[in-house]
């Protein structure tokens, strides 16, 4: 729970961007301002989510890799994480950024076009990510 002027206000969606050996690289994914991406994706998303860089999450075909964690709400409503992969173009960022604004996982409907960027991990992967 995150304090809000002595109250406990309700976890919001996270965002995690991974930023290991492959995702971020300009060797493995040329022509992409890796850096600037993160501050655009927080630029975007506002109040509405925190964004971390994370080491390597282990799934280096799919570089840039983007999780959104569903908020407490979301969790509730049986909102998952939702992995998506190949995230390297702002239009991406953006669809991402309005999807949390609206809620994100669990509350709102991703925009279509995120469908082509979802992808499912391995229990083994997606547990290292998947907490309340």
């Amino acid at each position: 729970m995150i304090k809000d002027r002595g109250r406990a206000a309700p976890a919001p969606c996270r965002i995690t961007v991974c930023r290991g050996c492959c995702c971020g690289d300009a060797a493995k994914v040329p022509g992409v301002d890796h850096a600037g991406q993160i501050a655009r994706l927080r630029a975007a998303v506002g109040d509405a989510a925190p964004v971390r860089a994370s080491e390597c999450l282990d799934v280096c075909d799919q570089a840039n890799v983007v999780v959104v964690q569903p908020s407490a709400a979301g969790r509730a409503a049986g909102g998952r994480p939702v992995w998506l992969g190949l995230v390297n173009d702002d239009d991406a960022l953006t669809d991402i950024a309005a999807w949390v604004r609206a809620g994100g996982p669990g509350l709102a409907e991703p925009p279509g076009v995120l469908d082509l960027y979802a992808f499912t991990v391995s229990r083994r992967v997606g547990k290292a990510l998947d907490t309340p």
